[in-house]
C-alpha cells in the first residue's frame, strides 16, 4: 500500500483485533471503515469505571458568643428578697 499524503510505503498493524495502517515516512495513521469506533469501543471496555463521587464536608456550625455578664455581679435574681413560708422553707429549697 502507498500513502496517500506522502506516497511512502504503509504498514498494517493488528491492535486488539483492529488492523491500523501506518505510514513509515510521515507516520501518518490511517483507518478503514468502522475502525475508529471499534477502537472506541475497545476503549470504553477497558477503562476503568468513574471514581464515586466526592463525599460532601459536613455543614459547619457557627456558635455566636454571649457577651459576659457585668462586672458588678448580676445574677439574674433578686437579692435580699426571699419569700418565707414557714419552718419547711427553711429546711427545704423550692
Amino acid at each position: 500500500m502507498q500513502c496517500p499524503k506522502c506516497h511512502g510505503n504503509m504498514r498494517t498493524f493488528d491492535r486488539m483485533g483492529v488492523h491500523i495502517e501506518q505510514c513509515d515516512g510521515c507516520r501518518g495513521v490511517f483507518l478503514d471503515y468502522g475502525e475508529l469506533e471499534a477502537i472506541t469501543r475497545l476503549e470504553q471496555q477497558m477503562a476503568p469505571p468513574p471514581p464515586p463521587p466526592p463525599v460532601a464536608p459536613a455543614p459547619q456550625v457557627h456558635y455566636v458568643q454571649q457577651p459576659p455578664p457585668p462586672a458588678w455581679g448580676y445574677g439574674g435574681g433578686h437579692y435580699g428578697h426571699r419569700k418565707h413560708r414557714g419552718l419547711g422553707g427553711l429546711f427545704f429549697s423550692s
